[in-house]
Parts: structure tokens; C-alpha cells; sequence
């Protein structure tokens, strides 16, 4: 039988136990958290997502050795430009998406594009994994044919973790049970061997679309001009009324005329601004083309 070195067992058990102990979160702290992601990334976490920031920053801090939350905290405060804060807003961002979510945005959006004598083009303002993007670019392509070719959607969000997944489209087959066979043929690749049961966005499509890290609080928008349509679907619902009022203000001058705003499913748009009225279910228009 080999003998362990003495203190082997208990140094072990010591690890394991500082491993699975749960870090306090002080009221103080998650405060804290609160104002610096508002400050950042302009989310409101109201006090019942306090378990949810917990769950997600306290990862961040066991891979970084960091053995208490304000001791995390200072790591952040202490150089605002450390590399850090984009690991701490990635943590604290909510990306819930999928092909052809809120499908009733799709028809209109083929309608309009159809209706339009130039390249069409889009700005997916919350990307995120790349779904709500490459399902507009999947709409153009059908409706437009070879005009389809003069067709950019501009993809941002703030979260970098997602966008390198967007970049990449590279989905498990089962996120695409929305598409149709004849989509699934057309705008993907099927893995074979070690990737079976992987699809990936076919470099056509892929070409349409132009994922970038853009925050939505930022003084600049670095955007090449005016949309035909922005989607800026299940964002508002993260920041508070006067963050809503001051981004909607912003998307004014970016949209051409007779251009179309796409929003979430429990967002109001028209209530937020008076700039924007409603034209159908979560589709808005300018209110000084009425």
C-alpha cells in the first residue's frame, strides 16, 4: 500500500472545500456592481437578479484567485481600462436568441425590402450569437434574389464572448429547427466526422452580414449610415426610461426615410419617444413621415 506524504488528504479536502464555499455578496458590493455596469453598459439589475450576477461574477473571480468580491471589485476600479471590465459586462449581459425569433418581424421586413429600389441595408443593434443577423440576411437572400448581392446587415453588440461565436457561425444542428429544409440546404454546411451534428453559415451569406463590438452608450457609433431597418429587439428592457429616450434619439438620423424600427415583443417604442409611431406589431416608423 502507498503511504501518502503527510497532509496530502486534508490539503486536498482544504481546496476542494474553498472551492465550492460561497463567497459572501455584501449588499455594498452588489450595489456597487449595480452602478458600474449602469455606467458601463447603461443595465438596470433590479434586486432580484442579485442571485443571477452572483452566479455568473463569481466565476470570474475563482478563475482569477480573487477570494472576495470587493477585493474584485478594487481589481476593476483601480485601472479603468483594464481588460477586466469587458470580461465584467460580458458576465452581466443577457443574450437570449434564436433563427427567426418574433417570426412576424420577417414578412415585413421582406415587404419592405422588396418595396425599395437600392441595396437594402440593416443594423442588428444586439447581435448577440449571430441569430437575429444572419436570419434577416437569410430574408433579404429570398426575397431579393441577385439583388440581394447589394444587401449589408451590420451586426453589433457588447458582449465579445458572443460575437466571436456570431463571427464563426457555427450552430448545433438542432438550433436551426426554425428554418425550413429548403433554408437549412441553401445558407448552411453540414459537419461531417468530429463535427456531425454541427451546421455552419455557408460564405455567402456569411458575406452579407458585419459583426462589430459597438455599446450603445458610447459617444460614437462607428456606422458606415443610414439604415433602411434597425432592429433593436429586447435591448430597451435593460436600461432605465432616460437611457431609452436618449438611445432612441440616437437611431432618429440613422434611419432613411420611410425606414423601419423593429422592436422587442414587450417594448413600446411610441410610448418611449415621441419620434417613432407604431405601424404594426412592434414595427415603427418616423412620426414626421406620418
Amino acid at each position: 500500500m502507498t503511504k501518502q506524504p503527510p497532509g496530502n488528504t486534508s490539503d486536498t479536502l482544504s481546496i476542494m472545500a474553498q472551492m465550492v464555499q460561497r463567497l459572501p455578496l455584501s449588499d455594498v458590493h452588489f450595489r456597487r456592481i449595480s452602478q458600474l455596469i449602469y455606467q458601463r453598459a447603461g443595465i438596470v439589475l433590479a434586486d432580484h437578479k442579485r442571485e443571477m450576477v452572483y452566479n455568473r461574477l463569481v466565476r470570474r473571480l475563482r478563475l482569477l484567485g480573487v477570494s472576495d468580491f470587493g477585493q474584485y471589485l478594487a481589481l476593476l476600479e483601480n485601472d479603468p481600462n483594464s481588460a477586466e471590465w469587458q470580461a465584467f459586462i460580458n458576465a452581466l449581459t443577457t443574450n437570449l436568441t434564436a433563427f427567426f425569433r418574433e417570426a412576424h418581424h420577417f414578412p415585413i421586413l421582406a415587404e419592405h425590402a422588396r418595396s425599395r429600389p437600392n441595396g437594402y441595408s440593416v443594423w442588428s443593434t444586439a447581435a448577440s450569437t449571430g441569430e437575429e443577423p444572419y436570419s434577416i440576411a437569410i430574408t433579404l437572400s429570398e426575397v431579393l434574389g441577385n439583388r440581394a448581392s447589394g444587401c449589408q446587415v451590420w451586426a453589433s453588440d457588447i458582449d465579445t464572448q458572443v460575437l466571436e461565436k456570431a463571427t464563426a457561425g457555427v450552430y448545433r444542428q438542432d438550433e436551426l429547427r426554425t428554418l425550413s429544409p429548403q433554408q437549412f440546404q441553401r445558407f448552411f454546411l453540414r459537419g461531417t466526422g468530429p463535427h456531425d451534428g454541427l451546421v455552419r453559415v455557408r460564405p455567402e451569406l456569411a458575406a452579407m452580414v458585419n459583426f462589430q463590438s459597438l455599446n450603445l452608450l458610447a459617444p460614437e457609433w462607428p456606422l458606415p449610415g443610414q439604415f433602411d431597418a434597425i432592429f433593436c429587439r429586447n435591448v430597451m428592457i435593460y436600461f432605465d426610461k432616460e437611457t431609452q429616450e436618449r438611445i432612441l434619439r440616437r437611431f432618429v438620423p440613422l434611419l432613411k426615410p420611410g425606414g423601419l424600427m423593429f422592436a422587442g415583443h414587450s417594448e413600446n417604442f411610441s410610448q418611449i419617444s415621441r419620434e417613432f409611431y407604431l405601424r404594426g406589431q412592434t414595427v415603427y416608423g418616423l412620426a414626421r413621415e406620418r
